[in-house]
């Protein structure tokens, strides 16, 4: 009977302490260029969100030339580009888009928050918020809404 108590014991101190043990932060890279603001706001987003990030401050021209080797489609790029996990984050797109996209695991590319819409993180503008949407980019460019953020509802 005392070994069954130990083996309990042990089981549930090691169920235990897997529940305690905290995650690992997951590194992004970040290029953008120096001199932008909400790409800095955006940085800080991912950070108060639990990411670890490397920021990279680049010139116009080298970041452009970042987007052109991930063969990004202009009309999807935004100020600043990231890695993370094999995929790239191209723009504003949310912290808990990335975690969710890391979790999911779908044969993609990336995602993307085409342009610089009000109220997307980084974007940030007292209670304003534009419409937009949080783009999939399928291996073949191909895209797909993997949020739609509206002022007042959320997709996923």
């Amino acid at each position: 009977m005392r070994i069954i108590g130990t083996a309990i014991t042990t089981t549930c101190g090691i169920l235990l302490g897997l529940g305690l043990a905290k995650a690992e932060p997951v590194q992004i890279e970040v290029a953008k260029t120096a001199s932008c603001g909400c790409c800095s706001a955006w940085v800080d987003h991912l950070r108060d969100n639990g990411f670890e990030v490397v920021a990279h401050d680049v010139s116009h021209q080298q970041l452009n030339g970042i987007k052109a080797q991930l063969d990004i489609d202009p009309v999807l790029t935004s100020c600043h580009t990231a890695m993370v996990d094999g995929y790239f984050i191209e723009g504003h797109v949310h912290a808990d888009e990335i975690r969710d996209l890391l979790s999911e695991q779908p044969e993609a590319r990336g995602l993307t928050v085409p342009g610089m819409p009000i109220g997307s993180p980084g974007m940030e503008m007292g209670d304003q918020q534009d419409a937009y949407e949080t783009l999939l980019v399928m291996d073949d460019g191909v895209t797909a809404v993997f949020e739609a953020h509206h002022p007042d509802t959320r997709s996923r």
